[in-house]
Protein backbone atom coordinates (compact mmCIF):
# COMPACT_ATOMS: atom_id res chain seq x y z
CA UNK A 1 0.00 0.00 0.00
CA UNK A 2 1.31 3.14 -0.78
CA UNK A 3 -0.06 6.59 0.16
CA UNK A 4 0.67 9.79 -1.79
CA UNK A 5 -0.04 13.32 -0.69
CA UNK A 6 0.35 16.23 -2.68
CA UNK A 7 0.80 20.16 -1.40
CA UNK A 8 1.62 23.68 -2.92
CA UNK A 9 -1.08 24.09 -5.53
CA UNK A 10 -3.01 27.49 -6.01
CA UNK A 11 -3.33 30.74 -7.85
CA UNK A 12 -0.40 32.17 -10.11
CA UNK A 13 0.09 34.99 -12.46
CA UNK A 14 1.49 33.90 -15.65
CA UNK A 15 5.17 33.90 -16.26
CA UNK A 16 5.19 33.24 -12.25
CA UNK A 17 6.25 29.94 -10.20
CA UNK A 18 4.54 27.30 -8.00
CA UNK A 19 6.38 23.98 -6.20
CA UNK A 20 4.20 21.09 -5.91
CA UNK A 21 5.30 18.49 -2.95
CA UNK A 22 4.19 14.69 -2.81
CA UNK A 23 4.96 12.91 0.30
CA UNK A 24 4.54 9.29 0.01
CA UNK A 25 3.74 7.07 2.60
CA UNK A 26 4.44 2.96 2.86
CA UNK A 27 5.92 0.38 0.77
CA UNK A 28 8.36 2.51 -1.56
CA UNK A 29 11.62 2.75 -2.28
CA UNK A 30 14.01 2.53 -5.83
CA UNK A 31 11.33 0.35 -7.14
CA UNK A 32 8.93 2.54 -7.28
CA UNK A 33 9.57 5.48 -9.28
CA UNK A 34 7.47 9.02 -8.81
CA UNK A 35 5.76 11.47 -11.01
CA UNK A 36 3.53 13.60 -11.80
CA UNK A 37 0.34 13.78 -14.49
CA UNK A 38 -2.08 16.94 -14.84
CA UNK A 39 -5.29 16.92 -16.11
CA UNK A 40 -7.58 20.07 -17.59
CA UNK A 41 -11.59 20.37 -18.21
CA UNK A 42 -12.57 18.32 -20.62
CA UNK A 43 -9.14 16.96 -21.24
CA UNK A 44 -7.77 13.59 -20.64
CA UNK A 45 -5.31 13.15 -18.10
CA UNK A 46 -1.82 13.89 -19.78
CA UNK A 47 1.78 12.67 -18.39
CA UNK A 48 3.97 16.08 -17.16
CA UNK A 49 7.20 14.77 -15.60
CA UNK A 50 8.53 11.00 -13.72
CA UNK A 51 11.89 10.47 -11.85
CA UNK A 52 13.72 7.22 -10.56
CA UNK A 53 13.37 6.47 -6.73
CA UNK A 54 17.32 6.25 -6.98
CA UNK A 55 19.40 7.32 -9.92
CA UNK A 56 17.94 10.44 -10.50
CA UNK A 57 17.20 9.69 -14.18
CA UNK A 58 14.34 12.27 -15.52
CA UNK A 59 11.49 12.40 -18.20
CA UNK A 60 9.75 15.18 -19.42
CA UNK A 61 6.77 15.75 -21.25
CA UNK A 62 7.65 18.10 -24.52
CA UNK A 63 5.21 20.36 -23.35
CA UNK A 64 6.80 21.30 -20.03
CA UNK A 65 10.76 20.58 -21.19
CA UNK A 66 13.01 23.77 -19.74
CA UNK A 67 10.33 24.91 -17.40
CA UNK A 68 9.20 22.33 -15.44
CA UNK A 69 12.18 20.73 -12.64
CA UNK A 70 10.92 16.61 -11.06
CA UNK A 71 13.40 16.70 -7.82
CA UNK A 72 13.22 14.47 -4.87
CA UNK A 73 14.54 14.92 -1.25
CA UNK A 74 17.92 12.88 0.57
CA UNK A 75 14.78 10.75 2.39
CA UNK A 76 13.65 9.38 -0.96
CA UNK A 77 10.30 9.94 0.52
CA UNK A 78 9.43 12.93 -1.01
CA UNK A 79 9.44 14.01 -4.81
CA UNK A 80 8.88 18.13 -6.00
CA UNK A 81 7.89 19.59 -9.20
CA UNK A 82 9.16 23.02 -9.54
CA UNK A 83 7.18 25.05 -12.22
CA UNK A 84 8.44 28.42 -13.83
CA UNK A 85 7.39 30.44 -16.36
CA UNK A 86 3.65 29.08 -15.90
CA UNK A 87 1.35 29.52 -19.04
CA UNK A 88 -2.44 29.71 -18.39
CA UNK A 89 -2.68 26.20 -20.78
CA UNK A 90 -0.68 24.91 -17.79
CA UNK A 91 -4.23 25.18 -15.67
CA UNK A 92 -5.02 21.72 -14.25
CA UNK A 93 -5.49 19.24 -11.51
CA UNK A 94 -1.88 17.69 -10.87
CA UNK A 95 -1.56 14.38 -9.59
CA UNK A 96 1.63 12.97 -8.07
CA UNK A 97 1.71 9.22 -8.93
CA UNK A 98 4.01 6.27 -8.17
CA UNK A 99 5.03 3.03 -10.22
CA UNK A 100 6.00 -0.62 -9.45
CA UNK A 101 9.22 0.06 -12.14
CA UNK A 102 10.77 2.75 -14.50
CA UNK A 103 9.59 0.53 -17.53
CA UNK A 104 5.89 1.11 -15.77
CA UNK A 105 6.36 4.84 -15.42
CA UNK A 106 3.62 6.42 -17.83
CA UNK A 107 1.29 3.70 -16.26
CA UNK A 108 1.05 4.37 -12.09
CA UNK A 109 -0.68 2.00 -10.57
CA UNK A 110 -0.91 4.37 -6.91
CA UNK A 111 -2.16 8.07 -7.34
CA UNK A 112 -2.71 11.01 -4.57
CA UNK A 113 -5.71 13.03 -4.85
CA UNK A 114 -4.64 16.15 -7.10
CA UNK A 115 -4.16 19.33 -6.13
CA UNK A 116 -5.23 22.39 -8.48
CA UNK A 117 -2.81 24.93 -10.60
CA UNK A 118 -4.18 27.96 -11.80
CA UNK A 119 -2.62 30.09 -14.34
CA UNK A 120 -4.20 33.28 -15.44
CA UNK A 121 -2.83 35.90 -17.75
Amino acid sequence: QVQLVESGGGSVQAGGSLRLSCAASGRTGSGYPMGWFRQAPGKEREFVASIRWSGGTTLYANSVKGRFTISRDNAKNTVYLQMNSLKPEDTAVYYCAASVSWSATLRPSYWGQGTQVTVSS
